[in-house]
């Protein structure tokens, strides 16, 4: 059995790491021009990059608030790991710092795929109910 100070602790990183996903990075691409984003995703080599960077940024906003209330938390944390894999690519030839979020983000959520959202979430509470 998990104690409470584990659960209260993934349960804050969990709820901080959604919403700076979405009002952080989400939000911002969302309101904003999104050419200079989708020519970025286009240079990656996307084929439709309008459409996966559409992808992302949904990914960035619905998933980010999915996985603050933690629910349906290991499929949007796959989704949200992809992104994070191609933005760490993305600055693979800047400075490290630059690969650094991404990656940390990438950790959170790849742990968030392992290990679930913990059952401060709507996920546990919807397993209760089942």
């Amino acid at each position: 059995m998990l104690g409470r100070n584990w659960i209260a602790g993934w349960t804050l990183v969990r709820i901080v790491f959604g919403v700076m996903l979405c009002a952080a990075h989400g939000i911002p691409k969302a309101m904003g021009d999104l050419t200079p984003f989708i020519q970025r995703v286009g240079s990656l080599g996307f084929p439709m990059p309008t459409f996966f960077a559409w992808c992302a940024v949904l990914t960035e906003v619905v998933g980010g608030i999915l996985i603050a209330l933690g629910l349906f938390t290991r499929p949007v944390a796959a989704f949200a790991s992809f992104t994070m894999i191609v933005a760490a690519y993305r600055h693979q030839a800047d400075p490290f710092s630059a690969m650094e979020k991404p990656l940390l983000f990438l950790t959170v959520f790849v742990a968030l795929i392992l290990g679930g959202a913990g059952p401060w979430s709507l996920d546990a509470k919807v397993r209760r109910k089942a």
